[in-house]
């Protein structure tokens, strides 16, 4: 039985879809990022960002992007985590544990009678809703440009199914420990629900 899900939201700029490590992506949008290679589609279950890659072939790719990479600040991180809060208000949904990167977020969320691509879709338009609310914004500077602000995600989202105990705990525990591995303070939300 399914208990829950990982959730990874990257950046925009973050994942690409030609990433040599793999992607969750078919096909790509961007005819400036084919030169770079084919969509690179994985269904592995476990992560696949310590695969080696070209860190140039990389860096040459987001150069090709039509926006510049997201980053997020601790501010703005902080903004995402309170568009999570108002999305697990409203929704009532668990969420377990969750980092917010500087460049992608992890969460870790109870079963929930939403389908899990609305939710995963209402937690990335609450984290931009607020974002937008506070002025943080990555884009918002296009906007004053006369271009329309594009999403400071990318499309769509990876999902792992958690369908046994020691499946969340050791999600719970990776999704907590994650802020470590890039020098950064554990994160402690009040929108989390502990996992009995």
């Amino acid at each position: 039985m399914i208990l829950g899900a990982h959730l990874i939201f990257s950046a925009y700029g973050f994942w690409l879809p030609n990433a040599q490590s793999g992607s969750w992506s078919d096909f790509i949008r961007s005819w400036e990022l084919l030169k770079f290679g084919h969509a690179t589609k994985t269904d592995e279950r476990r992560s696949v960002a310590n695969r080696p890659f070209d860190s140039a072939l990389r860096a040459a790719a987001k150069k090709a992007l039509m926006y510049p990479p997201v980053t997020f600040t601790g501010l703005q991180a902080r903004a995402i985590a309170n568009g999570f809060a108002d999305v697990v208000r409203r929704t009532r949904c668990f969420v377990h544990a969750c980092a917010v990167m500087p460049d992608h977020t992890h969460l870790v969320v109870g079963r929930h009678h939403y389908p899990i691509q609305q939710l995963a879709n209402l937690l990335k338009g609450g984290a931009t809703a607020r974002l937008r609310a506070e002025g943080l914004d990555p884009f918002e500077d296009l906007e004053q440009r006369g271009v329309t602000r594009p999403s400071p995600w990318a499309h769509g989202y990876w999902k792992v199914w958690l369908d046994s105990d020691g499946d969340v705990r050791r999600a719970i525990d990776y999704t907590r420990r994650n802020p470590e591995k890039d020098g950064l303070k554990l994160q402690e939300w009040r929108f989390l629900t502990p996992y009995l």
